[in-house]
């Protein structure tokens, strides 16, 4: 058995002509593809959990890695003892750093949102790995190790090398992202519970989320090799920032939490505030997001919906009185004509039968009886324009069937001042007796 170096690279290279080199390459196919077929019974057998299910999705991913390095592992400990395994010592890193890149990916694409920041990350992340796996594979790791540690500084008792910072601002990146993972998938959970309301479902994600976000940095600071007495520094730094700038920021958060919790409007309300009339479709830490029938969103502060008033359309009931003005000449039968209006009213799908559509004489006009017909639906989101041109168009198509007549202005027009024999025909004025 061949003594093993720091370099897995040359370790491997050595035992070429060795008689275990065919033990080992059989394992490592054996692994291979064992690791997948497991693969690909578990990906059928959870295939569709797997598509709405993150953790499943995510779990997929590195599944064959994940299984192959198992395997060489399990592999590596049962035939060390009889022979040596550099060739196997050689494949795991190989696998090792697969694994890496495939769950490193998925956490950053769960953990934050799409954008080409995040694409960005994930192939710095790829280089990184595959930079420290050349490393590892050539024995350089050490000198490279050993001379970012001695690029350093010493304060005090603690000596600051580049190797602490690169250390801490890795465990820091990886505890951070872990828990913003942990907390979508427990958003992700609690949000498709129907036993609790929306706006309380969304303040449960958030504070777990917050909570999570702290824990990952706590647990990463001693990882670091940083003192958590540093948080003390940290919050002097934060309130000092919250008494000069950051008031109307920490005011939107707070806000946030209290519009959430008070149900004072929900995401589906139709709300008017700040002269802005829509529907909220989203509220997240700073600010309210209200969507207007033209498709225009506004973003509102929390503060604003706080501090404001806010007309909430559907607070307790979602039912919306809608007005319809016709006007019908004097000559019209009045009560066919209201007969009709109502009747139209009733046969639309979006009009409701509680409260019922009404028709009233509003008003003797000076062209005609107006007649205002008052319907209730429950769907405003879908607009009004669509409705009352729908019932103007049936109104009107039955009004013409029935011969009723919407009237247009009239005027009798006196021409006064002028001298009645210039406006007889020629020849009358003389036998007029009003002729001088």
């Amino acid at each position: 058995m061949s003594t093993r170096t720091a370099n897995p690279l040359l370790d491997a290279l050595a035992q070429i002509n060795d008689a275990s080199l065919g033990w080992q390459l059989a394992l490592i196919g054996a692994s291979l593809v064992t690791g997948w077929l497991i693969t690909q019974v578990l990906k059928r057998r959870f295939a569709a959990e797997a598509e709405s299910r993150a953790p499943l999705a995510g779990f997929a991913r590195v599944l064959f890695p994940l299984t192959v390095l198992v395997l060489l592992l399990i592999g590596k400990a049962a035939l060390e003892r009889w022979m040596p395994v550099a060739f196997i010592s050689l494949f795991i890193p190989f696998m090792l750093a697969f694994t890496l890149i495939r769950a490193a990916s998925h956490l950053l694409r769960v953990a934050f949102a799409p954008s080409e920041l995040v694409q960005l990350v994930e192939q710095i992340v790829t280089w990184l790995v595959l930079i420290g796996l050349i490393l590892h594979l050539t024995g350089l790791n050490v000198e490279v190790v050993k001379a970012l540690d001695d690029m350093g500084i010493d304060i005090g008792k603690q000596r600051i090398s580049l190797l602490l910072v690169l250390q801490g601002a890795l465990s820091m990146l990886a505890a951070i992202v872990v828990a913003l993972w942990i907390g979508r998938l427990i958003e992700a959970r609690v949000m498709r519970t129907d036993t609790l309301e929306l706006s309380m479902r969304i303040v449960l994600a958030k504070i777990i989320r917050a909570l999570l976000f702290l824990v990952g940095v706590l647990l990463a600071l001693p990882l670091a090799g940083i003192d958590i007495t540093f948080l003390s520094v940290f919050g002097g730094a934060l309130g000092v920032g919250l008494g000069f700038g950051l008031q109307k920021t920490a005011s939107n958060y707070i806000s946030g939490f209290i519009i959430l919790l008070d149900h004072s409007v929900r995401i589906g309300d139709l709300v008017t505030v700040d002269n802005k009339y829509g529907e909220i479709t989203q509220i997240t830490n700073r600010y309210t997001v209200v969507k207007s029938m033209d498709g225009t969103e506004a973003i509102i502060p929390n503060e604003t919906m706080i501090t404001s008033t806010v007309v909430n359309h559907s607070f307790t009931t979602r039912a919306v009185r809608m007005n319809l003005q016709v006007q019908v000449s004097y000559a019209s039968p009045l009560e066919q004509a209201m007969a009709i209006m109502k009747h139209v009213a009733q046969a639309h799908p979006r009009v409701l039968d509680q409260p019922a559509a009404a028709v009233f004489l509003r008003e003797f006009g000076d062209n005609g009886l107006l007649l205002e017909l008052i319907v209730w639906i429950d769907d405003p989101e879908e607009g009004q324009l669509s409705l009352r041109s729908a019932l103007n168009m049936e109104i009107w198509r039955q009004f013409q069937a029935a011969g009723i007549e919407i009237p247009y202005p009239r005027r009798d027009i006196q021409i006064l001042g002028r001298d009645p024999a210039a406006a007889m025909p020629p020849g009358q004025a003389e036998d007029s007796p009003l002729a001088p």
